[in-house]
């Protein structure tokens, strides 16, 4: 029973968790559970201690409440910023994949530089040579020897 350790000393009357130490009168009283905060007839919330002596009720639900809403303010970032990575990510290839098509790009116009540049060498080798036929005249004479 909290009513025990009335007229005592607040340490005394926290030790039981169900119990509510009110400074005005310096009562030890049971806890109301039904009702989530100690009604003010009981004990004003400035009075009040409940679980420790050296911060009061009024200060105590405050400061829950404090750490509660930056826990889900955080919580809310966190997850904002994860979809938007997500999102980002979805919508534009990453920097490596850019640089390997880069690469890839630059690759392939070399390769057909190179291709270009050997298809005019064995042009001139031909025309060296007369294997190569003129594109103004595609009808030449069959030559016998």
């Amino acid at each position: 029973a909290c009513s025990e350790f009335s007229q005592r000393s607040c340490e005394e009357c926290l030790k039981n968790v169900s119990c509510l130490w009110c400074y005005t009168n310096n009562t030890c009283v049971d806890y109301p559970v039904r009702s989530i905060l100690p009604p003010s007839a009981l004990c004003s919330l400035s009075n009040a201690r409940w679980g420790v002596c050296w911060i009061n009720f009024e200060a105590l639900i405050i400061a829950i409440a404090v750490v509660a809403g930056l826990i889900l303010v955080s919580i809310a970032v966190c997850c904002c910023y994860c979809c938007y990575r997500r999102r980002r990510s979805r919508s534009r290839p990453d920097e490596e994949e850019e640089r390997l098509a880069r690469k890839r790009e630059e690759r392939r116009l070399q390769s057909l530089q190179r291709k270009h540049e050997r298809k005019m060498k064995h042009d001139e080798i031909r025309k060296k040579y007369g294997l190569l036929q003129d594109s103004d005249n595609p009808y030449s004479r069959f030559e016998n020897e």
